[in-house]
């Protein structure tokens, strides 16, 4: 009985870290098109930081891919849906998201954003298309995240 108590300790103060750190959550994403050919990049997993996100703080979206042809230059374009809504879009220059030129091989695109405090709590999905500076689709994948519902204007 004794043994137990300081397992009961450990176990609660390990949950209580985990609880206290910031989350990096690996996101499940899908192609926009399984039949289309997928460009020149493969997208290896998306990682979102923190998860659920918090409106009026910073969210990061790091984006880990592979290259199997080299490319100067290009764009992303992001769409957000909230449920079946269309609620946002923008158009960033790959060059501000990643180091360029992209060599083959693995690189990552890491996007980052404050969501407005009066942004609604609840799932989004984000599709994002890659283009290279000649204006061909690399790739395009969509996947959701989270914000709390814990989080408030007061917050910010």
């Amino acid at each position: 009985m004794e043994k137990m108590i300081p397992c009961k300790l450990i176990v609660s103060l390990a949950l209580s870290l985990c609880l206290l750190a910031p989350s990096i959550q690996a996101a499940n994403f899908r192609y926009c098109d399984k039949k289309a050919d997928s460009g020149h990049v493969t997208v290896n997993g998306v990682e979102i930081t923190p998860d659920p996100i918090t409106r009026g703080k910073p969210a990061t979206f790091t984006i880990k891919a592979t290259a199997d042809k080299a490319f100067t230059g290009g764009k992303l374009v992001i769409d957000v849906s909230y449920f079946i809504f269309h609620v946002y879009s923008e158009t960033k220059n790959l060059c501000d998201e990643t180091s360029c030129p992209v060599s083959t091989g693995e690189f990552v695109v890491s996007h980052s954003q404050i969501l407005p405090g009066v942004t609604p709590p609840g799932s989004y999905t984000i599709q994002m298309k890659m283009y290279d500076a000649k204006n061909k689709e690399l790739t395009c994948i969509s996947f959701q995240f989270t914000i709390g519902f814990g989080s408030s204007v007061a917050d910010s």
